[in-house]
């Protein structure tokens, strides 16, 4: 089908290129643009004067160091803008923008984690911000019309940390570089020696996170649950790996309740009773300022035989409305070298500006570490991430997770490993395809 060029949206300035945002779908989505271009300054009296002020809605901004208020709070001295950053819990922040959405008042401008189709029909491009910042282009996906209306502000990857004073005590070595890797089997073995010689409570603990897992099963040569050409199916590794991964789930190696009931991982590791804890980058500046009775380190991952991450991050979005142009001229001012350097630094972000080396105030050797795991990845790391935009542009969600429920399931002996992959993806398919 031929495409047309899309329209601006109600408010959208019509004579500057990079204002161009995205084409309104329905009568009813186009009627919501307009309702929200009257509320998208978040509460400014006047968008266009020195006094204006821009809604920012966020998530963990205060864990991670404040970046964002500092930045938004330097950008007010140095324009005269002010740029209101709300943060907001993780769980709550879907369904504020949604409710925001649908009553008309969306904020300026919001960083999320993934698109929702209540409201990405009302978001400016940002093509041209793209472009002078130069992101790495793999952590970008356009929409249908060709524009970029989500940038990622940073970039998130699996990792693993150990509790290295356990190491030490047990005399088990860790790798120390990529010639030295284990694989899963033989990091578990590891493992079980730290536990014997130690006696600690547990080998390893998981996020119980569909994204987690996915970057196990690419570490044991599977695909996941990753749709390819725009398909979920099952490949010859993933039964296997998951029978791996319940195999794991003994009450001895790895405790049963994280996955199946929701205990706290990161609570767990910081006990000082657990080994090893597969996880991520977001937790190194956490680790660094409140694990305070053991030492800890971020290390390389196993492989088998596959070496990858997975990765995932924030996305800066920006309503269309009448604040648009003042919230587009902020994230541009974010993307400015200097500038994004020092949110990266500020906030402990893994950078995604092609190029961009950042001096971190503490675990400089952690961060090296996940920029050289996520070099050394298998492309499959990053497609998921884009999948997601793809699908969201296309109005397509899936209801819950249906991966790691299901895996739940089958970690609970509900269901039968064949049973879980068949139902994951007769799901996935129904709802993404």
């Amino acid at each position: 089908m031929t495409q047309q060029h899309p329209a601006p949206r109600p408010g959208a300035a019509s004579t500057a290129p990079r204002r161009v945002t995205r084409r309104a779908f329905t009568a009813g989505s186009t009627g919501l643009a307009a309702t929200a271009a009257l509320a998208a300054c978040g509460g400014g009296d006047d968008t266009g004067s020195e006094a204006a002020t821009l809604q920012f809605f966020l998530s963990g901004d205060t864990s991670q160091g404040g970046g964002f208020a500092a930045m938004a709070a330097k950008y007010g001295e140095e324009t005269g803008t002010r740029v209101e950053v709300v943060d907001i819990a993780y769980d709550d922040l879907t369904t504020r923008l949604r409710n925001a959405a649908r009553g008309g008042s969306l904020p300026a401008l919001a960083r999320v984690t993934g698109l929702d189709p209540v409201w990405t029909p009302l978001l400016a491009d940002l093509t041209d911000v793209r472009e002078a910042a130069d992101i790495d282009p793999e952590l970008i996906q356009e929409d249908e019309d060709g524009l970029v209306t989500a940038l990622p502000t940073d970039l998130t990857a699996v990792g693993l940390f150990i509790n290295e004073t356990l190491f030490d005590q047990a005399g088990v070595t860790w790798p120390q570089d990529a010639s030295q890797l284990w694989t899963w089997p033989e990091f578990n073995d590891a493992l079980r020696q730290v536990q014997a010689a130690t006696g600690a409570r547990y080998g390893l603990v998981v996020d119980r996170s569909t994204h987690r897992l996915n970057a196990f099963l690419f570490q044991n040569g599977s695909n996941g649950f990753v749709a390819q050409d725009g398909v979920h199916s099952a490949d010859a590794q993933l039964v296997p790996a998951l029978e791996l991964f319940k195999s794991m789930n003994d009450d001895s190696l790895v405790p049963r309740s994280v996955w199946l009931s929701g205990d706290d991982p990161n609570a767990l590791f910081k006990s000082g009773q657990v080994a090893a804890y597969y996880s991520g980058s977001w937790q190194v500046a956490d680790f660094a300022e409140n694990i305070t009775d053991f030492e800890w380190a971020s290390v390389l991952m196993p492989a088998s035989p596959v070496r990858s991450t997975n990765l995932g991050g924030g996305y800066v979005v920006v309503f269309a409305g009448d604040a648009q142009d003042a919230a587009h001229d902020f994230v541009s001012w974010l993307y400015e070298p200097e500038n994004y350097r020092e949110l990266s630094e500020t906030s402990g972000f893994l950078p995604v500006v092609e190029g961009m080396e950042i001096t971190y105030p503490t675990r400089q050797e952690a961060y090296d570490l996940y920029n050289a795991e996520i070099a050394a990845s298998d492309p499959i790391a990053a497609q998921s991430i884009r999948n997601g935009l793809k699908t969201s542009y296309e109005g397509k969600v899936t209801e819950g997770d249906p991966v790691r429920d299901n895996v739940v399931k089958y970690l609970n002996d509900e269901q039968s490993v064949q049973v879980t992959v068949d139902t994951i993806i007769e799901t996935l398919n129904e709802q993404l395809a």
